[in-house]
């Protein structure tokens, strides 16, 4: 039973990343497209704060200032990401609509070479249904939540070999924790 009731509360806890935000007038983000252009590159992680009760929610539980991160695809100026309709895109305008603050984050292992590569990655998992289980470390095969599918775009280019492990379930959160984030819309931009 007690199994039972934590896998309940993991799941409620990242239930943030499930949920398609919805925006109201009061909750809007002023969004300013070209400091994100100048800086956001293929690969890249937009980590977002959203505004629905579930981002409070796993924002609460977290601990943490964000709810859902996605991934960026600048040859076709969109973000995928994965929530409740499972994997998906959007254009970066639309998805900015859906937060109240956003982080644009660098991974560690991103080079020239590769950057592209993790956005056709990202791409083709397009169409895949949303991991549930895996907010709580029991990952579906071919299924992602929001910040599995971003790791799983760099999965190819992640060095095991030490440093910094990844953990079974990663809240959007703590993604800086293997990136550098060189935007914040609360105005603690980074130049790179």
């Amino acid at each position: 039973m007690l199994a039972g009731l934590m896998a309940a509360f993991g799941c409620l806890s990242f239930l943030g990343c499930a949920v398609k935000p919805v925006q109201t007038e009061t909750q809007r983000l002023d969004v300013n497209l070209e400091p994100i252009r100048a800086v956001v590159e293929d690969g890249d992680w937009l980590v977002i704060r959203g505004v629905t009760g579930p981002d409070d929610f796993i924002s609460s539980v977290t601990n943490m200032p964000f709810s859902h991160a996605a991934i960026y695809d600048a040859e076709k100026d969109e973000v995928i990401e994965a929530d409740a309709r499972g994997v998906s895109s959007s254009p970066l305008p639309e998805f900015l609509l859906t937060a109240y603050r956003i982080w644009v984050v660098k991974p560690i292992w991103a080079t020239e070479k590769n950057r592209h590569a993790a956005a056709l990655r990202a791409r083709s998992r397009i169409g895949r249904p949303y991991n549930f289980t895996g907010l709580i470390g029991l990952s579906l095969p071919d299924s992602y939540y929001c910040t599995q599918l971003v790791m799983d775009a760099w999965e190819p280019f992640i060095d095991k070999r030490g440093g910094n492990p990844i953990p079974l379930v990663v809240s959007p959160g703590r993604l800086h924790h293997w990136g550098r984030v060189v935007y914040d819309s609360f105005g603690l931009e980074k130049k790179l």
